[in-house]
């Protein structure tokens, strides 16, 4: 059987953060996109076939929360990690609400965010083959 690539998408509003993050999976052998803001995620997200996107929920004109309920209405079968660095647990507990996979604090461990990309990307694929 072939190995199945996952495709990831990074919104976060702190750049470094976004442009380290995508190398890191790159060099990891997922196909990874990086977007500053929410708006601009979603556009990617318009023009790419996206598995699993890790999202900050704290980002300006558009928080994570809003962009994760544009991601389940439009695209349901994409699965979204939440990050947040400021520990906002009620938050997180909404995100879940909302569909998301799961969330982590940030900093978050690079090995434990891999983990629960090829989580997420595998619930993402049995999701879709169920209908």
């Amino acid at each position: 059987m072939d190995k199945i690539e996952c495709r990831v998408l990074v919104i976060d509003d702190e750049q470094d953060f976004v442009e380290t993050l995508v190398r890191r999976l790159e060099r990891r052998g997922f196909k990874a996109y990086g977007a500053l803001r929410g708006r601009e995620g979603l556009d990617l997200l318009e023009r790419h076939e996206i598995d699993v996107v890790v999202l900050d929920i704290r980002m300006p004109e558009m928080d994570g929360l809003e962009v994760l309920e544009t991601i389940k209405r439009r695209w349901p079968f994409v699965e979204v990690i939440l990050l947040t660095g400021h520990g906002s647990l009620e938050s997180s507990l909404k995100g879940l609400e909302l569909g998301a996979y799961d969330y982590m604090l940030k900093p978050a461990d690079l090995a434990d965010l891999i983990r629960k990309i090829k989580e997420a990307h595998e619930r993402k694929l049995l999701r879709r083959e169920q209908g």
